[in-house]
């Protein structure tokens, strides 16, 4: 079986080919997989313009494809499925990924497999790992995302743990902004926190003890009491009002890079604890028998060395993507793509793309 996966969920392109193999324990490779990014569009306006980024879509997806083909030596004919993100994302950029997809499916007859976007990710620490020790809590941690899942059995989610308002992801961008770095800002916070200090400054983050009332339950939803939601809005708050304190006692435009590198490390500690926290009190009360972390923040360099860790302290096997499979990926997708037709599921020719598409 040969997938193709096809990602436009934000701002990157992205298509890949992955393969079926006779391993059970490694049931899937990468034949190719190939990323058109659109950062240094968006790096002048200082994050996304959902209108910039599906015009770039249409430029791309057929050149991104095409390689794709290219690099893993088929042509389209040898393709037997075609997979592609429904959401969740901007719906202007899932509109272009969803209709090349559904076109190229019609013309070749093979079928449609519509993909969820938080699958992907959880689906890129199988095709990085291999068969992983289930059941497993994955924590899926990105610039849109912050959500705890526990998988059961392959290609099973159910949420336990979710953001009540800013991603983690987001929290970097805006800290980033706020400190006037370039964006996006995971990296650069996390270039900048190596030579800081990650004790200078406490900043708090919010424990969450009680669901939410303010919003309808999700659909599947399986917290407790709200006691592994994540908020990271209060944090962002207290490192702008730091800031802006900082540069009135000191009179000065802008504060010295020393210190900027202090602010990056103490955030950068205080939203990994948080993530960590509250993953491993999951894994623990839930008896897992490893812990998978994805998503764009799943590069960072702290929450890797302090998740690996807290995993070897516990005797939990912890189980990361490749840093190419940890952002925005067409290989993710066709992974899932390659799980969802195992179980049957397919979509018709009316599939469309779903902004807020749950999991």
């Amino acid at each position: 079986m040969r997938i193709l996966g096809v990602e436009t969920s934000c701002d990157e392109t992205a298509a890949a080919v992955v393969v079926e193999t006779a391993e059970a324990e490694r049931p899937w490779a990468i034949a190719s997989s190939v990323i058109a990014s659109q950062v240094e569009i968006h790096r002048e306006w200082g994050g996304v313009v959902p209108e910039l980024a599906s015009r770039q879509h249409v430029r791309d997806i057929c050149g991104v494809t095409e390689r794709a083909l290219s690099d893993a030596e088929l042509s389209w004919t040898d393709l037997d499925a075609v997979a592609v993100t429904q959401g969740p994302g901007l719906v202007g950029s899932l509109l272009v990924g969803v209709a090349f997809a559904k076109s190229l499916a019609l013309t070749l007859r093979v079928p449609l497999v519509p993909v969820h976007h938080l699958a992907g990710h959880i689906e890129s620490l199988f095709l990085h790992n291999g068969a992983l020790p289930l059941p497993a809590v994955v924590l899926v941690v990105s610039g849109g995302h912050t959500c705890l899942y526990l998988v059961p059995t392959p290609g099973e989610y159910r949420l336990i743990g979710r953001t009540r308002d800013d991603a983690a992801g987001e929290a970097f961008d805006k800290v980033a902004k706020v400190l006037g770095l370039t964006y996006p800002g995971g990296p650069v916070v996390d270039r900048m926190a190596r030579a800081g200090n990650p004790r200078a400054v406490g900043f708090p983050v919010a424990r969450m003890t009680h669901r939410d009332r303010t919003r309808p339950p999700t659909p599947g939803y399986a917290g407790r009491a709200g006691m592994t939601d994540f908020s990271f809005s209060g944090i962002k708050t207290a490192v702008k009002r730091h800031v802006a304190g900082r540069l009135a006692e000191t009179g000065a435009d802008a504060l010295p890079e020393a210190e900027l590198a202090d602010i990056c490390a103490s955030f950068q500690r205080a939203v990994v604890d948080a993530l960590l926290d509250r993953t491993f009190e999951a894994a623990r009360r839930l008896g897992a028998r490893s812990v998978g972390i994805a998503g764009g923040v799943s590069a960072n360099s702290r929450l890797r060395e302090d998740a690996a860790t807290r995993g070897d302290a516990r005797g939990l096997p912890v189980f990361l993507p490749t840093l190419a499979l940890s952002t925005d990926n067409a290989a993710m997708i066709a992974a899932a793509g390659l799980r969802q037709l195992a179980r049957g599921v397919t979509a018709a020719p009316d599939l469309n793309a779903d902004a807020a598409l749950s999991l």
